[in-house]
C-alpha cells in the first residue's frame, strides 16, 4: 500500500547568508546549529543607532558578495577592494536592534565600518551576533519548541521548493517578464521532488544522511508561511529594485493564513539533528500537515 501521508523529496541546494540582507552563498554542505545553519545571518549591518539595515533601505546591499574560507570571510562589492574578516575575531561588545529585539552583539571594528559606509554611501557599522544571547522565535508558531535565532528575521531556517519557483516563473513569462532565481527569496534549504506549493502544507521533514561519515538525520518542522516584502524585487545582479516578482505574486499568493500577505516558502525550526551536516543530494521525507 502506498503511504499517502508522506512524500519523498531531495535537497537540491543549500544557501548561507552570512551577513543579513547581503548576497547569499550556495554551499556544498552546512552544519546544523542551534540558530539554524552555522554562519547564517551571523553578521548584520546597522546604522549609527544600532538599528538593522536591509535591502529595504539599501538595495545595494545585494551586491555585497561574501565568501567563507577556513579562517576568514572575504567581502567583495563593485568598486571596492576586498575586505577580509577573521572568523575568530570580534571587537567591542555592543547592542543591536533586529526588528523588535535588542540583542547583545560585537562590533566588527573601524575598518569594517568604513568599508560598508563607503560601499553603501552612508555611515554604518557591521556587528556580529553574540552567541551568549538567546533570541527565540515566536512561540505562537513554534509551540513548545524553543527555536533560537541569530539575525534571521524570526526563524532559524527557510525552506522553499524548486517547483514553486518554476510555477512563478511560468506566470512571469505569461506576463512578459524575465524569470527570477531562487536567490531572490533567500532560502536556506531548497527541495526538489515536490509539486508547486506543496511546502505550504508540510508538517515535518526528515533529511537523511547523505553517505558515509554522516551521523544521522535532521528533523525540521515547518511552522509559518514566509511573508514577503519588497526584497525579492531587488535584482541581485544590479541592486536595482523593480515591481517584479512582487506584482505577479500578488495575483495568486495572498495567503489567508497571514491575513492576505504574500507568501513564498516556509519558516522552519529544528526538532533534532544539531551538529549534523546537510548536503545537496540528501533525501528528504516529508509528512503532510493534516
Amino acid at each position: 500500500m502506498i503511504d499517502v501521508s508522506t512524500l519523498e523529496a531531495r535537497v537540491s541546494a543549500l544557501f548561507l547568508h552570512p551577513i543579513k540582507s547581503c548576497a547569499g552563498i550556495a554551499v556544498p554542505e552546512a552544519l546544523v546549529v542551534e540558530t539554524g545553519l552555522e554562519f547564517d545571518r551571523a553578521w548584520m549591518v546597522v546604522d549609527e543607532q544600532g538599528e538593522m539595515l536591509t535591502q529595504r533601505q539599501c538595495p545595494r546591499m545585494a551586491l555585497v558578495q561574501p565568501a567563507l574560507r577556513t579562517q576568514d570571510m572575504v567581502l567583495r562589492a563593485p568598486g571596492m577592494l576586498a575586505l577580509h574578516l577573521r572568523l575568530d575575531t570580534v571587537e567591542a561588545p555592543t547592542r543591536a536592534r533586529v526588528w523588535d529585539d535588542i540583542v547583545k552583539a560585537f562590533d566588527m571594528g573601524a575598518l569594517a565600518a568604513q568599508w560598508f559606509s563607503d560601499c553603501l554611501g552612508r555611515p554604518v557599522r557591521l556587528v556580529r551576533f553574540n552567541p551568549d544571547q538567546q533570541r527565540l522565535s515566536d512561540a505562537r508558531w513554534t509551540g513548545a519548541v524553543q527555536a533560537e535565532n541569530a539575525f534571521a528575521d524570526g526563524f532559524p531556517l527557510l525552506v522553499t521548493g524548486s517547483a514553486s519557483l518554476g510555477d512563478l516563473n511560468r506566470r512571469l513569462a505569461a506576463r512578459g517578464h524575465a524569470p527570477v532565481g531562487m536567490e531572490r527569496f533567500r532560502p536556506n534549504i531548497v527541495l526538489d521532488g515536490l509539486q508547486p506549493w506543496d511546502e505550504d502544507h508540510i508538517d515535518e521533514i526528515e533529511i537523511g544522511n547523505g553517505g558515509a561519515g554522516d551521523g544521522g538525520t535532521v528533523r525540521l518542522k515547518l511552522v509559518k508561511p514566509c511573508t514577503r516584502c519588497t526584497v525579492p524585487n531587488v535584482d541581485p545582479a544590479t541592486g536595482a529594485a523593480t515591481n517584479e516578482p512582487g506584482d505577479t505574486l500578488a495575483g495568486f499568493r495572498a495567503d489567508p493564513r497571514m491575513n492576505g500577505a504574500l507568501t513564498f516558502g516556509m519558516n522552519a525550526v529544528v526538532l533534532s539533528g544539531f551538529d549534523q551536516t546537510l548536503r545537496p543530494g540528501q533525501t528528504a521525507r516529508a509528512t503532510w500537515a493534516f
